[in-house]
């Protein structure tokens, strides 16, 4: 929890300090209305007192309290501030570390992991700081303070509040003990519950396709059960400590008055004022210093989860990325738009199996290159190598003729215009969709996007045209429509490399062609990487390459890889007839 402090800015430090002097002077105040109450009590008692003096003494009281209220209220402020503004910079900084993270960053943590150290972890940091952190300023100034105030007021009665205290310190360390790990693992449980949540709410139509509702309630139902047991405990637990708290505060209210009515019966007729004076000062001073230990109380309620919740954050927040900044901001001159691999072999982290081996190829500016081969043959791994999803293990992969490793991140994927396997959209408009990113939209530039993507025949149809809502990830729009909106994504931002993983698949075979033949017309100028399973979306590419297992066995044209290549041969006459293969 200490680490986390570290955030903290200057301006925030500032203010604690301001809150650290008004929590000192709560404290004087409080701490100085026992004595103004025993004033009074002498007053009271005294024959011949003035009531002009109880008069006095009682308003300078209530302007103590007055005060002390105040003072309660500036720390109260400040600390809610300050909570919520420290709050607000951890989930930035949290939010653009995860933007950084690559693919094997987000397999560690997990998205509802995330998702959770996002919001329920920063809250309860947030709570802490909120309420924890004066707690624990407070709570030590005021014991210490109480404690030197009834020094010498009688042992006995300081022996009766030591014994309290210990009490008290026992029954919390105790608690603490069965409790802390409780905490612990609430915050794991709770990544549990998201993700179970999540998953069902993602996979919601092959839920009800396969009638697995009750399957998936029963997981959800275990995993909340789990969740909801731990919970109770720790809340049994915190249920038990006021009650104790209460008792023990009790017992020594009652041990001071016992005390005092067996000292004052025992003292002279001189005395025995005094020492009336002395027990109602002692029990209000008693009672600040059981307070503060009660104040301390809370904290160590409020402590384990966020201690966890802080660690849990600055898991995320010290995680430095596989993939980091080169310094590079351009290719080399005459190169633009060249790719090249030379020797490039790669596993994914944790995986002992290498997914790509010796992998050599150059395409030039221009050019169309397709990656073909069966399921799990590498084609994916391969082109996600160039906009540095994952760094090769070994060799080199270039662009422009630099080394990937070398260009700064942004950089390097302004230069690339992406379409991924699994489609994706945000929440927004049509246009806002294709213009991804660019907040000088040019509407012309997205309908000749649309029109490459052969969108614009389904958009024309709707009733805002590009200002029709998109719903988060798309889910209002077809599989295809989704994919034609992706790749009109790609193609606006005219960029010198065009990756297509996989993203005609949805497209039927007319639309498949449409799109093939206006992109050699528009981007006739970008390098296009295309990974297909349809030979006939590949056929007329410059050049085919054909992996098997993570090795090319394979490179050329499609009518060269026909006599070649026997993985390609195999691959075309599953699906293209006798006649198309003697064209």
């Amino acid at each position: 929890m200490l680490r986390i402090v570290r955030y903290l800015s200057k301006a925030e430090i500032g203010q604690m300090l301001v809150a650290l002097v008004s929590i000192v002077g709560q404290i004087w105040l409080d701490l100085t209305l026992p004595d103004y109450m025993a004033d009074i009590t002498q007053l009271v008692e005294t024959p011949g007192s003035e009531m002009h003096d109880i008069w006095v003494a009682g308003g300078k009281m209530l302007l103590v309290s007055l005060g002390s209220a105040a003072c309660a209220v500036v720390t109260g402020f400040i600390a809610a501030r300050v909570g919520a503004s420290f709050s607000q910079r951890l989930r930035s900084l949290e939010f653009n570390k995860v933007e950084s993270f690559g693919p094997a960053e987000m397999n560690r943590f997990s998205t509802a992991s995330l998702i959770t150290r996002s919001t329920n972890d920063i809250t309860q940091i947030q709570m802490f700081i909120t309420m924890g952190l004066m707690m624990i300023v407070k709570a030590p100034i005021m014991a210490v303070w109480a404690v030197c105030k009834i020094a010498g007021k009688g042992f006995d009665w300081t022996l009766a509040t030591g014994i309290a205290v210990a009490i008290l310190l026992v029954v919390i360390a105790v608690i603490m003990s069965f409790v802390m790990p409780k905490f612990k693992a609430m915050q794991r449980l709770t990544d549990n519950i998201n993700l179970v949540a999540r998953e069902n709410l993602t996979g919601l139509r092959v839920v009800r396709a396969y009638n697995a509702e009750d399957y998936q309630e029963a997981k959800f139902t275990e995993a909340n059960k789990e969740l909801t047991e731990t919970q109770l405990f720790t809340n049994r637990a915190m249920a038990i400590m006021m009650p104790l708290m209460n008792t023990i505060m009790n017992g020594l209210m009652l041990a001071v008055y016992w005390i005092g009515a067996y000292l004052i019966d025992a003292a002279d007729a001189v005395d025995k004022l005094t020492t009336f004076s002395n027990m109602v000062v002692f029990s209000s001073y008693s009672i600040q210093v059981i307070m503060s230990f009660l104040l301390l109380s809370m904290v160590f309620v409020l402590w384990p989860r966020a201690d966890v919740s802080a660690q849990r954050v600055l898991e995320v927040i010290d995680t430095e990325p596989m993939v980091t900044d080169g310094t590079q901001d351009a290719g080399k001159p005459g190169e633009e738009g060249e790719i090249e691999f030379r020797n490039v072999s790669f596993a994914y982290p944790d995986s002992r199996h290498a997914m790509l081996e010796g992998v050599n190829f150059k395409a030039k500016k221009g050019q169309t290159v397709a990656f073909i081969g069966s399921t799990g043959s590498g084609k994916s791994s391969l082109i996600n190598l160039v906009p540095r999803f994952y760094d090769a293990t070994q060799g080199e992969v270039l662009v422009d003729g630099v080394n990937v490793r070398d260009y700064k991140l942004k950089a390097l994927r302004d230069k690339i215009g992406y379409v991924p396997q699994q489609s994706f959209l945000f929440k927004g408009t049509i246009a806002s969709n294709v213009a991804y990113g660019d907040t000088d939209r040019d509407d012309d530039t997205v309908r000749r996007a649309c029109d490459v993507a052969q969108a614009t025949e389904f958009i024309d149809k709707k009733q805002k045209k590009y200002d029709s809502g998109i719903s988060q990830g798309g889910s209002n729009v077809s599989g295809g429509q989704k994919q034609r909106l992706s790749i009109a994504r790609a193609v606006y931002r005219h960029p010198e490399i065009l990756i297509f993983d996989d993203s005609f698949s949805a497209l039927d075979f007319k639309t498949d062609r449409a799109v093939r033949d206006a992109l050699e017309k528009e981007a006739k100028d970008s390098t296009k990487l295309i990974v297909a399973q349809r030979i006939g979306t590949i056929m007329n590419a410059d050049r085919i390459i054909v992996l098997d297992d993570g090795k090319v066995v394979g490179q050329g044209t499609h009518e060269e890889l026909l006599d070649t290549c026997e993985v390609y041969r195999q691959i075309a006459e599953s699906q293209l007839s006798e006649d198309e293969l003697k064209r």
